[in-house]
């Protein structure tokens, strides 16, 4: 073989492999629109909010967000996901000052089945089973303190470059940790809509609203909708997506956050 046809079949490869990577990356960046996707990840999620209450305090909340899948035979998956607040906020409750610490835990289970169902509008991902808010605040302005139980689901279809589809629960309180606490009926649902590229960029809407049924204000919804973009890269052999998101509170009652605010998103992948 020539020296030509060897350096021809050698670009070729390089070509070739390049594509292949850029294939697996847009595959891991879309298989991370999917909530409850067979894939351990680890989302570290810092939202910030402004004019929160009679003293338009501010908020930061990092969620730290991890995913476990947990194999259940040959045909479903255990799905394990948490969500514990680290808050630091400022006069959220007028004049209150500052505090800081751990807010109240989500915890949601997800039984799922491996394999997605095939429809005409796309492959049909679906979860369903317990949520539940562990009283782990560390504050009473950082949480309500209450245990509570109750069900989630979560359906999407994937077609194309599109994921879409809403994640669902709903969190009655069990048992008060102290006393004079608000009761907890709460209902949050989070419809969503991503587009993939092949360069695994990912551009989303999804809304985060939460509908308090015994709010003592009368004003039940709250929850921003938030636009966000999103990059898979590799740090060394690590996958990493990185995402920002514009936040526009859609819906506010006199204790949640109003007008405009941001998100900054890291999320480790540890693909199996």
């Amino acid at each position: 073989m020539t020296t030509r046809a060897t350096s021809g079949c050698l670009a070729a490869l390089l070509l070739l492999s390049t594509v292949e990577a850029a294939r697996a990356d847009a595959d891991l960046a879309k298989q991370l629109q999917n909530p409850i996707a067979n894939l351990i990840s680890v989302p570290i999620q810092s939202n910030f909010d402004f004019d929160l209450g009679p003293a338009d305090g501010w908020r930061s909340t990092t969620n730290i967000q991890p995913v476990i899948p947990i194999t259940l035979g040959d045909d479903w998956n255990m799905i394990s996901r948490t969500i514990a607040p680290v808050i630091y906020q400022d006069d959220v409750a007028g004049d209150s000052g500052s505090q800081f610490g751990l807010g109240d835990t989500l915890q949601s289970l997800f039984l799922s089945p491996q394999k997605p169902v095939k429809t005409p509008m796309g492959n049909l991902v679906w979860g369903v089973g317990p949520a539940a808010q562990i009283p782990t605040s560390t504050d009473r302005l950082l949480g309500l303190g209450t245990f509570g139980l109750g069900p989630t689901g979560v359906a999407l279809f994937q077609q194309g470059p599109w994921t879409y589809g809403a994640l669902l629960n709903h969190v009655w309180g069990v048992v008060e940790t102290r006393d004079n606490l608000p009761d907890l009926n709460n209902t949050f649902m989070q419809p969503f809509i991503v587009y993939t590229t092949q360069s695994a960029w990912s551009f989303s809407v999804n809304s985060e609203l939460n509908y308090n049924w015994d709010a003592q204000s009368g004003e039940h919804l709250a929850g921003p909708i938030n636009f966000g973009v999103a990059k898979l890269v590799k740090i060394g052999e690590q996958p990493v997506q990185i995402q920002g998101r514009l936040r526009w509170w859609a819906a506010d009652t006199p204790a949640s956050a109003e007008g405009l605010g941001y998100t900054v998103n890291v999320t480790f992948v540890f693909p199996k």
